[in-house]
């Protein structure tokens, strides 16, 4: 049975064009990678949970910001390791000044019995699309696709 997860792709509208939020993990494995490392803010969907709800409990403990209106559904993705995301678009304009992520443990060195805490997400920035399609996980990249799609089709893109 395959994991999955779900999140929330915001978005805003500047002079310069159109630009997404992403996070960065936390954490030691993430602490040197930039492209090609960051996401949407999304988790995994608990048993019996409404997916885009917990896309919404996600995007809240992952950056502490509540992502409230309508969201439009984006569908879903298989990553490389066979977890499923399954994630929305939401327009809003958020200051990754205010981020504030819940936080994990972790045994860090491994094998060294020195527990950690670490941020779930160390940052969140506002990126052109351009510059999203470098940041971003390659098997969520499609989700920026959609985005475009779905704002042509409501003539709501720049």
């Amino acid at each position: 049975m395959n994991v999955h997860s779900a999140g929330i792709l915001c978005y805003r509208d500047r002079e310069q064009g159109l630009e997404v939020f992403l996070v960065h993990p936390g954490g030691p494995f993430w602490a040197k990678r930039d492209d090609g490392a960051w996401s949407i803010p999304k988790g995994l969907i608990e048993t019996g949970e409404d997916p885009l709800a917990a896309a919404r409990r996600e995007f809240n403990e992952e950056t502490g910001f509540v992502a409230n209106g309508e969201c439009v559904e984006l569908g879903q993705l298989k990553q490389r390791s066979g977890k499923i995301v399954h994630a929305w678009a939401l327009p809003m304009d958020l200051d990754p000044v205010d981020l504030h992520s819940n936080t994990f443990t972790l045994e860090w060195p491994r094998g060294s019995g020195k527990l950690r805490e670490y941020p779930e997400v160390d940052r969140g920035a506002w990126f052109s699309l351009a510059m999203a399609r470098q940041k971003i996980y390659e098997g969520q990249a499609a989700f920026l696709d959609r985005l475009l799609e779905h704002l042509a089709k409501t003539g709501s893109e720049k």
